[in-house]
Order: C-alpha cells, then structure tokens, then sequence
C-alpha cells in the first residue's frame, strides 16, 4: 500500500514541479469571493391546525483563485458553509456543515485540454448527531471524517466556469479519531485508511435564464483496492434568482452516495432568501 502512495506522490510532485518552470514572466490572477447569508423562519400563535416556531440561517462563503499564463493553469477554490436552525421544543440541530479546498494545476496540451495535478481536502467543522435514537449518538466530529485526495490526470477546461478532470490514478487517505475508529472505510484500531482510485470531478455554472443561476459541483470516486463497483458520488447543485444586486433567493440540492459513510442515499435540501455579496478582482505581474 506505501508504495502505491509514494508513486502516486511522486508523480503528483514531478507533474507539479514540471508545470511549475514552464512558469513565463507574465501572470494573471482573477480572485473571486462569495458571502451569503441564507434565513428561514416560521412563527405560529393560537394557530388552530398547530405548528411549531422555527429559525433557521446558513452561511456560505467561497473563495475562487484563478492564474493562468500561455502554458499554466492553476485554480484553487475554498467552499465553506454552516447552518443551524431552532425548532421550538426540540433546541438547536446542525443543518450545514461543509470545509473543502480544491487546488487543480494544469500545464496546456491545446486551447481546452490540460495536463493536470489536483489536490482535494473536506471535511467539517463541529460534532454532527443521529437525532433518531435517544439519547442522540454522535456520528461525526471535526476532521472526523476528513478527506485528503491527489494524483496526476487530464483535464479539460473550457471557462473558468466549465471543467472536468479526470484522474485515473488517485490516493486518497480517510481520517479519523479514536471514537470514530472502525469507521468510515477505516479499520477498527485505526484512525487512517488508503484508496487508490479512479476519481472524475467536475465544476459547471451557467445562466438558466436572465437572473437565474444554476451551480453544479460534481466527484466520483472509485476505489480499485476495495469494492470498485460501489461508486461514491457527490452531487450538489445551488440555483441562484437574482431579485437584486445583494438579495437573492436560493435552492440547494445536495445529494452524497458513500457506502462507507451510510448505507442510504444522502440527500440535503434548502431553500431561503439570502443576502449575498460577492467581489471580483484581477490582477497581471
């Protein structure tokens, strides 16, 4: 198994280093931020058919950096966000919890193909419960689980809103801590597992229509030393509808197949109406 990982890690780090002295004098960077602040709230009083009051909020914030040059391609994006919502009687659940950063280095074969080198980490940001057992069970906790994936590949880039890359050679290491240990594809007494894999990853956004945005962030992975027939598959799709500059509405669909995570389908849906503010910056040197 090390020396799957020291190939792999070799030939992430000569593509990289490779990429890097085809570097010209001249580059450009385009920054990218997103803040959003998503809110949900239900109130009822003497209301007949009943209810219960809600609350709920979720923040995201991204974080886009794009360089290229004549032969380079380097981007890296930081996808963050947490949500909580009170129900009266019940207290506060989690309904959000996300931290992934992506770094895609490309050295140009033509005009849309890439050479390329990826990096990926995710993981979350506090403890997550099962609230269907009493008392309620922890099922996850910071970096636990935690993702790190790498590996060389080819990537096709259209805009820096349309890509895909595709990695057939993939390591990726799944952490965890003591409690949590047996768990997650990890073996119990152990707090680190390896996969080398097939890993495909794709990013598309687009106007649907004058004022509505459709996001699209899409991983598959599967697993050559372990079941490669049991494809884990992350899905999540955001529709922005623009009422403004700052105001938006948002729909997101999220939706995770990891057999070493649950044995079900996962799926996350939220709705709201949020105040967003974003910034563009480039800059040549």
């Amino acid at each position: 198994m090390k020396r799957y990982f020291f190939l792999i890690l070799f030939i992430s780090l000569y593509s990289v280093t490779a990429q890097e002295k085809k570097i010209d004098s001249i580059a450009k960077w385009k920054i990218h931020g997103y803040f959003s602040f998503i809110f949900n709230q239900s109130s009822f009083t003497n209301w007949s058919s009943g209810g219960q009051n809600t609350v709920a909020g979720n923040i995201n914030v991204n974080y886009d950096l794009n360089y290229k040059n004549d032969n380079l391609n380097w981007d890296s994006r930081v996808i963050s966000g947490y949500g909580l919502s009170y129900l009266n009687g019940n207290g506060s659940r989690k309904t959000n919890d996300r931290f992934e950063f992506n770094s895609l280095l490309g050295l140009k074969i033509n005009e849309i193909w890439f050479f390329s080198s990826f990096v990926n980490f995710k993981t979350q940001y506090t403890k997550g419960y099962d609230y269907n057992v009493i008392p309620k069970k922890p099922v996850s906790a910071f970096l636990s689980p935690a993702y790190l994936s790498f590996g060389p590949g080819i990537l096709w880039k259209k805009t820096d809103n349309m890509n895909l890359n595709i990695a057939p050679a993939s390591a990726r290491f799944t952490f965890v801590n003591d409690f949590f240990s047996g768990r997650f594809g990890v073996k119990e007494g152990s707090n680190t597992s390896f996969s080398l894999g097939f890993s495909l990853a794709g990013y598309f956004k687009f106007l649907i229509m004058e004022n509505i945005e459709m996001e699209n962030n899409i991983a598959i992975y599967s697993d050559y030393l372990s079941k490669p027939q049991n494809i884990d598959l992350d899905y999540q799709i955001n529709l922005r509808f623009k009422i403004n500059k700052n105001i938006k509405t948002h729909l997101t669909l999220h939706t995770i197949i990891d057999d070493n995570a649950s044995s079900r389908i996962q799926f996350r849906q939220l709705f709201g109406l949020g105040l967003t503010y974003s910034f563009h910056q480039k800059t040549a040197y």
